[in-house]
């Protein structure tokens, strides 16, 4: 079996190969986050961001590799960047959207998931303002929402600051790369 050689003198075969993997990881990745009642379009973008080595990508780049419209790609970018999975990129004189996934998506969630909590905290307690006296049962969902989310706010500054220890204490057993 031969390989051909595309322009730059590479194997096209085996870069046809490693494309396939990079964009069943993706489709891997988007079925995870389906499950977990996340949109696929999501996990399909951000799952080919993560195993690319590009620096960015553009929206059309990603609607080809992964046979999706615009419109979806758009879609999913915009919903990942309001999340900070990914980031958008800008080259100067070009007027194309480009992203790129950042270093780490989850911690950045993690870091920026507080703003969500706040405003389901807000929407509870002005729930919380409509009810009457003897509405007991609705007061008490209500208020284990509230209270919950309070809880897991609070908790996130320490689960944050966990995972920064984490990763310290991984890069300094993980032997660097040449």
């Amino acid at each position: 079996m031969s390989a051909e050689l595309d322009a730059t003198g590479a194997d096209a075969v085996q870069t046809d190969e490693r494309e396939l993997a990079r964009r069943q990881f993706a489709e891997d990745l988007s079925i995870i986050w389906e499950m977990a009642g996340t949109n696929r379009m999501d996990g399909r973008v951000l799952g080919y961001l993560m195993i690319m080595e590009r620096p960015f990508i553009s929206s059309a780049d990603l609607a080809a590799a992964l046979h999706a419209s615009a419109g979806a790609v758009s879609m999913a970018t915009r919903r990942l960047v309001d999340t900070n999975f990914i980031r958008r990129h800008s080259v100067p004189g070009d007027r194309s959207h480009y992203f790129r996934a950042e270093e780490d998506p989850w911690g950045s969630f993690l870091a920026t998931e507080k703003n969500h909590f706040d405003r389901e905290i807000e929407v509870i307690e002005e729930a919380l303002q409509l009810l009457e006296p003897h509405e007991e049962s609705a007061r008490v969902r209500l208020t284990n929402g509230r209270d919950y989310l309070n809880w897991v706010h609070g908790y996130h500054h320490k689960m944050l600051g966990d995972w920064q220890t984490h990763k310290r204490e991984r890069d300094t057993r993980t032997p660097a790369k040449e």
